[in-house]
């Protein structure tokens, strides 16, 4: 067998350039320790966004992202996106954007890779096995706070790159990446820098891959859509301080029991959002789509096993699947102003705040959304006839994304897909939000696909977040293929 030093030499002597995937997995399974404890180094830095007083750390990972793109020959820049506005009203710096550049050939495709290093936030005591900051090998599955999310994945699609240049193969298609360190707040800053940069970075971009995301049973997945999200706030004010419920209860309307009386009626018990237009606004169930859903790979005991309930609202595969991915959600998340501490208190709070969310899908507009919900509210708060005052603020309004199946980026995937695992990859949706991918759809117009490596069952933002050994170095080998399917592309 060839080693990787001979493999160099023959190739710098011939010039060969055509895809070699035996030669360069080769060399993916012989540097996979080496692979991991580049992990490990990542994961150990609590890049955590949402805790300013780790802005340092964030700052460092950012700066490690940048070292390792230059270490491998990659045109690094790293962006200034401004400053980050915070509760006190000071300012604190954002993390710079890491943008870098490999090849520039104008007869090849050019494809930019997103990622994010930042990660939500972790404590042992929250309930992990191990430390979250200390990478941990448990039968095949690294443990750590933003192993799957997004950390091996923006690694592995380095050492793609890695590893065609360690080998002196030429790269198939020009590859440019954009990774960020605010995706986990709501990436401060990012669309901002997409616009500025829209004619220089992205002017010579032909497509868009995103790998924040995971699969949805064991077999890979090729994901094709994620819902929107429009987040409410549902303000009920009264009195002009909290009142003692033995001094007061009875003589005054409690805004708590108005704020649950408005909030029973936005979401009936079989999960039917009640609110007038939403439900009719949702595109209709194409017989393409619910052919795309029967093919799917999903157990739905494992699903109810996995959360630990005994039903759920719906029995079949298709109507779950489409209820997770392709219809809107109303979930109630919780009501700022009550209490909830343990132990008991007497208190009627003089204002209460509720806080909801309904996950958007296409057709769906989150301005229309917005006025949909406040009309709603005030109607029903009016039929109380209280004198309390209801006040409805929508903090989110971001559109769901939705791309063509039958691009030939998917395609693409899908033969990706089969090189390596020998199936074909289903085709998902996913039931969250990824904001920046309708971003990057909307301002730079370009082609988009999520090529997810993730596992159905890494824990994003729980405790005890994993990936496994074989999902990352797998899933190396599929961004290694998937590069040489997109160069196969006809060029327009």
């Amino acid at each position: 067998m060839m080693n990787s030093i001979s493999l160099v030499c023959l190739l710098m002597w011939t010039g060969v350039s055509s895809f070699m995937f035996d030669n360069l997995t080769q060399y993916v399974n012989s540097h996979e320790e080496e692979f991991i404890e580049t992990l490990r180094k990542w994961v150990s830095i609590e890049s955590d966004s949402s805790d300013i007083s780790k802005r340092s750390d964030l700052h460092r990972m950012m700066e490690v992202t940048a070292e390792k793109l230059r270490l491998i020959g990659g045109a690094v820049e790293m962006v200034d996106i401004g400053m980050q506005t915070i509760s006190n009203g000071s300012t604190i710096e954002l993390p710079k954007v890491v943008t870098a550049q490999f090849g520039s050939d104008a007869t090849k495709h050019t494809v930019c890779i997103y990622g994010h290093v930042d990660v939500q936030p972790a404590k042992k005591e929250d309930g992990w096995a191990t430390d979250p900051y200390q990478l941990t090998d448990i039968n095949g599955n690294l443990y750590g706070r933003g192993a799957s999310d997004n950390k091996a994945p923006v690694l592995a699609w380095i050492h793609t790159v890695e590893v065609y240049k360690a080998l002196n193969i030429e790269l198939p298609v020009n590859v440019k990446f954009i990774i960020e360190g605010m995706e986990e707040t709501g990436s401060d800053g990012l669309e901002a820098m997409i616009v500025a940069q829209k004619d220089t970075f992205f002017s010579d971009v032909d497509y868009i891959i995103i790998s924040d995301c995971g699969w949805l049973s064991r077999r890979p997945a090729l994901t094709y859509g994620t819902r929107g999200n429009c987040y409410f706030l549902a303000e009920v004010s009264g009195p002009k301080k909290d009142l003692h419920s033995g001094v007061y209860g009875g003589t005054v309307i409690e805004p708590m029991i108005d704020l649950i009386g408005i909030m029973d009626k936005l979401i009936s018990p079989s999960g039917k959002i009640l609110i007038p237009g939403i439900r009719e606004a949702v595109a209709p169930l194409s017989d393409e789509e619910w052919k795309i859903y029967q093919d799917i790979e999903f157990d739905v005991e494992r699903y109810k096993e996995d959360i630990g309930i005994s039903e759920l609202m719906y029995n079949n595969k298709v109507d779950l699947l489409a209820h997770r991915w392709r219809h809107p959600t109303l979930s109630i998340h919780g009501i700022e102003g009550a209490f909830s501490a343990p132990g008991t208190k007497t208190v009627i709070p003089a204002k209460v705040t509720a806080k909801f969310s309904i996950r958007q899908v296409p057709n769906m507009d989150p301005a229309v959304v917005e006025k949909q919900v406040t009309d709603y509210l005030n109607s029903v708060f009016a039929k109380r006839k209280s004198p309390n005052k209801l006040n409805v603020t929508m903090v989110i309004g971001a559109k769901p994304w939705l791309a063509d199946v039958n691009n030939p980026l998917y395609e693409a995937g899908k033969a990706a897909a089969k090189r390596v695992f020998n199936v074909d990859p289903d085709m998902i949706r996913e039931g969250g939000t990824i904001p920046i991918a309708r971003s990057f759809q909307d301002v730079t117009g370009k082609s988009i696909i999520m090529l997810p490596i993730g596992g159905f069952d890494d824990g994003l933002h729980s405790q005890n977040e994993k990936i496994s050994r074989y999902n990352y170095i797998e899933g190396t080998k599929l961004f290694i293929a998937y590069l040489h399917e997109v160069s196969q592309i006809k060029k327009n």
